[in-house]
């Protein structure tokens, strides 16, 4: 077997909050509740495992590649939702999106400040 991202886990000050919101954005299934996580899982079969964390934590990068179409649909959320977005990390680009490598792709944050990131090309895929 090669070695594959199984899950993460996704600090969170309100886990339902948190997974709600990825839930919603991302057009993904309901979560499901395993201990004391709420398992958000995505289409390649790694979950993102919210868990309600009362201490501080860093806020973690987390990138979705995604289809041309759901980019479209998923963006329409983010607007629709008037949640800001950025072209690039660090909220550069306030408003816009990239054309990295001949796709496209926007950040946004989550309701604890993590930041999220749609992409339609993996980085680096136009040298290839």
């Amino acid at each position: 077997m090669t070695v594959q991202l199984n899950h993460t886990i996704v600090n969170a000050t309100d886990r339902a909050a948190t997974a709600d919101f990825l839930v919603s954005i991302l057009g993904l299934p309901e979560p499901a509740e395993f201990g004391p996580f709420l398992v958000v899982q995505t289409g390649n079969g790694v979950s993102l495992d919210v868990m309600r964390s009362a201490d501080e934590f860093s806020r973690q990068h987390y990138a979705f590649l995604v289809e041309e179409d759901e980019f479209d649909t998923i963006f329409g959320r983010i607007r629709d939702g008037s949640v800001p977005y950025w072209a690039g990390p660090g909220h550069r680009g306030a408003g816009e999106i990239n054309t990295n490598d001949g796709g496209r792709g926007v950040y946004f944050d989550d309701p604890d400040g993590h930041i999220l990131e749609i992409l339609t090309r993996p980085y680096g895929s136009s040298a290839a």
